[in-house]
């Protein structure tokens, strides 16, 4: 008898949690994979690719309406603003977009997966309180995730389907064309250093260089995130997900300087922001002079590489 497959829809499948999430799920045998992100990326024995954009309401019924096969909505997207309270209506949006055109025609929807952030306890806003437990309090709005995730509670009453909240730690993985990406990040800020030959100095505060760190590895949050979407005793929960071991930069960075063949110095605090904004004539050198094939702002995000390292 053949096993009936469920079908995962992945939206922000181009990102770091999304790539990856799309990956672990292609390789077991039960799953058919949609994914959906504003580039259109080629077909997969079991991955169907929609380009289509989530902040436009029309684009989203007409490209998505159809989905009626859809089990799991596995919802990673995130568009990014200058100021925290302009992240909530673009991510609000988007999430509204999708499950306005999907939720209603999916009939054996069994559950929606939502990906958030330590935001929740507010991280992006200083120190907070550590162990992080999902049941902290929360903190002053606005911030998007517990906005998301208060909208997804309300909509999910008197339906079938179930909901959970994942919070990773800083995610790292690979993600082709993506910059929010640490580990990219971090070697394309190794790479302009050397090539400027100057030592490898960590950009951010004394406070973040000196301080305990965690990190979740892609592959392991793909895993949770499938766990929880699958599992009846995991319905309707957030999840905090890390690595499970800690570090502090102040160790780890003489080692990628290192890795990179380079001499490592004492922090210089700095906007990574602006002070690698002129950068690109010399990224375009280093393409050039080693057939690279990704421009400057494929490769670069620097408001990002601030946030972690603040």
């Amino acid at each position: 008898m053949k096993t009936r497959k469920n079908t995962a829809l992945v939206v922000g499948a181009n990102g770091v949690v999304g790539n990856n999430l799309i990956d672990y799920l292609e390789k077991m045998e039960e799953w058919e994979i949609i994914g959906l992100s504003r580039r259109a990326n080629a077909d997969r024995a079991n991955v169907r690719f929609i380009a289509v954009d989530l902040l436009d309401i029309a684009d989203c019924l007409k490209k998505l309406g159809n989905l009626d096969t859809v089990t799991h909505i596995y919802y990673v997207a995130y568009q990014d603003r200058p100021t925290w309270a302009e992240l909530v209506e673009p991510n609000m949006k988007m999430l509204s977009n999708v499950l306005t055109a999907v939720e209603p025609v999916a009939s054996d929807l069994q559950h929606i997966s939502l990906m958030q952030g330590y935001k929740v306890y507010g991280a992006h806003l200083g120190p907070f309180k550590t162990p992080a437990k999902e049941s902290d309090a929360g903190h002053m709005p606005p911030e998007f995730n517990t906005s998301q995730q208060q909208y997804l509670e309300q909509l999910q009453k008197g339906k079938k389907w179930t909901w959970s909240a994942m919070r990773p730690s800083v995610v790292g993985g690979t993600a082709p064309n993506n910059p929010m990406n640490l580990a990219m990040l971090i070697a394309v800020y190794a790479s302009i250093s050397k090539e400027l030959g100057i030592p490898l100095r960590f950009p951010g505060k004394i406070g973040a260089f000196q301080t305990l760190m965690e990190m979740t590895d892609a592959t392991l949050l793909a895993k949770a995130t499938v766990w929880a979407s699958t599992n009846p005793q995991a319905a309707n929960q957030a999840f905090n997900i890390n690595n499970g071991d800690l570090f502090r930069w102040k160790e780890l960075w003489p080692k990628l300087a290192a890795y990179f063949d380079m001499e490592s110095a004492d922090p210089i605090p700095l906007s990574l922001n602006t002070m690698m904004a002129d950068k690109e004539p010399l990224w375009q050198k280093l393409k050039e002079k080693h057939l690279l094939s990704y421009s400057y702002d494929q490769v670069s995000a620097w408001p990002f590489g601030d946030f972690v390292f603040s």
